[in-house]
């Protein structure tokens, strides 16, 4: 059994029901099927690809994307996906240490990959619809002469099927090996977290080279025969009519998607009621976003994980999610949960602690990286930098990442929490929060802050905002307006360059 075993029955089931939206293409569960048999075939016989070689992708959203990872599961080999946001060098990077055989590239990219040709001698490129030219093989060329045989091999659940580079804030990023049984443990999740099922239709925005646009609702839905609408990439518009047409019950937005979209001039009178529910996850999710959809009775889910978790390691439901504002929920299905202190004693309701996730949707290892690997994983057990906390009732709050906790005057002081504060404020759209060194306090809070149109509020009108909010030794000591936070290619917030920022004032 592997992965693709999921589309098999479906095409056996139902080879009419449509698997896949996209633009004006409609794939059948029969069609997806013969797409992943076809590939496997090119894969084995056109590229040598052998179980264990690895299959990477450069390109936006597309269904070919998922021919790619399911064909790889058929015949063992190993998709690695890469970020199409990153530069030529931080692919090289990823490729070079992956030890990619085969990279398929859209040919939007084509031409900044061509310097990367003579630095990956052992690497085949592959021109997903670009010009043949030397160094570069068409994929037309490729499955012509590769077509009719189905390989076959013998594969285990255990064996490696998908590397997701992390999103790397600091250094170089790192290879988490997700293996077959771990993506089938984390789609058991997102069936329970969702409940998920055959009638459903989700919708996908979020780009498919990160767990979060992969693995949360996408690869889920074919495991239960669902549809799914997949878009090249986020548009406010072109969401919001999707919503309208046709009617998906499952979706992810970010906090990041609100702002575009409430901006949007069909935002207003837009129906959403065909949603059951829409998840969130990422980072700290402001209350504005929770309220909006609660005041539409539409219960907004936070799930909480990584790319080492696959993700789905903690989350809400539809059922808990109006009695549990704020929080992360409870632990998934599939998974243990763990806060501990820093002699790796367990934390009583209320303590904060470092989080810590067993369970067989856990990455394997780091690709080519023993030593981080031995770190992170320790008896089973994910330790992921994050701190947060387990009220009376069982359920998970998430406090900040561990290497941002700013440590002033023996006090701990939790950037997220200030953030949440100031991202109240009517003046202020978002905030940061990052510790400076400080020869008094050890570390001091510095905020930076990203003003509503553009209007910057006083500084001591934002002092007064925190005063009647945040003891005063959490305050922050000093607040710089800038216009737009410093992010990654996940929209997450480089807190190191905010912390260079800080340091130079």
């Amino acid at each position: 059994m592997t992965l693709a075993s999921w589309v098999e029955k479906w095409a056996l089931v139902c080879p009419d029901k449509t698997a896949i939206r996209y633009e004006d293409e409609v794939i059948s569960y029969g069609d997806f099927h013969q797409k992943i048999r076809d590939t496997a075939a090119m894969l084995h016989d056109g590229l040598g690809v052998r179980r264990g070689d690895r299959v990477a992708f450069l390109g936006q959203n597309h269904p070919r994307i998922f021919y790619l990872l399911f064909a790889c599961a058929r015949i063992g080999a190993i998709f690695v996906p890469l970020n199409w946001r990153l530069t030529p060098n931080e692919h090289r990077h990823m490729l070079s240490d992956s030890g990619a055989r085969v990279f398929f590239v859209e040919e939007a990219y084509q031409v900044q990959c061509e310097p990367l040709i003579e630095k990956l001698p052992d690497c085949r490129f592959i021109t997903i619809g670009g010009a043949e030219k030397p160094g570069w093989t068409g994929l037309r060329t490729v499955l012509r002469k590769s077509q009719g045989h189905d390989p076959l091999p013998r594969i285990d659940l255990k064996d490696p099927v998908l590397i997701i580079f992390t999103s790397g804030t600091t250094g170089f990023p790192k290879g988490a090996v997700l293996t077959q049984g771990a993506l089938e443990a984390n789609v058991l999740n997102s069936i329970h977290m969702h409940d998920m099922g055959f009638d459903d239709v989700i919708l996908t925005i979020l780009p498919m080279f990160h767990v979060g646009g992969l693995n949360i609702q996408t690869t889920a839905a074919f495991c239960v025969g669902a549809t799914v609408l997949l878009h090249q990439n986020f548009d406010a518009g072109e969401t919001i009519e999707a919503i309208k047409r046709d009617r998906p019950s499952l979706m992810i937005m970010l906090p990041a998607h609100m702002k575009p979209l409430q901006d949007h001039g069909k935002w207003p009178t837009a129906d959403f009621s065909c949603l059951r529910c829409v998840t969130t996850g990422s980072c700290v999710v402001p209350q504005s976003m929770t309220r909006y959809w609660h005041e539409r009775n539409i219960p907004l889910i936070q799930v909480y994980g990584s790319s080492e978790t696959c993700p789905i390691a903690i989350h809400q439901t539809a059922q808990n999610a109006f009695g549990t504002e704020g929080s992360i929920g409870f632990p998934a299905k599939h998974c243990q949960v763990r806060i501990v202190d820093e002699n790796d004693r367990d934390c009583a309701p209320g303590e904060a602690g470092e989080i810590l996730i067993k369970g067989q949707n856990i990455m394997a290892y780091y690709w080519n990286n023993e030593a981080a690997t031995k770190e992170a994983l320790k008896d089973g057990w994910f330790y992921t930098g994050d701190i947060g906390y387990r009220d009376e009732k069982g359920c998970y709050h998430f406090v900040d990442r561990k290497k941002d906790v700013i440590i002033s005057g023996g006090e701990n002081i939790y950037p997220a929490e200030l953030e949440a504060v100031l991202a109240g404020h009517p003046d202020i759209q978002e905030a940061a929060v990052v510790g400076r060194p400080d020869d008094r306090w050890g570390e001091v809070a510095v905020a930076f802050i990203v003003p509503c149109n553009g209007e910057n509020p006083s500084p001591e009108n934002v002092m007064a905002w925190l005063g009647e909010r945040l003891g005063r030794y959490k305050h922050p000591r000093d607040v710089h307006f800038i216009a737009e936070l410093p992010r990654n290619e996940m929209r997450k917030v480089l807190k190191e360059d905010l912390r260079k920022m800080a340091r130079a004032t």
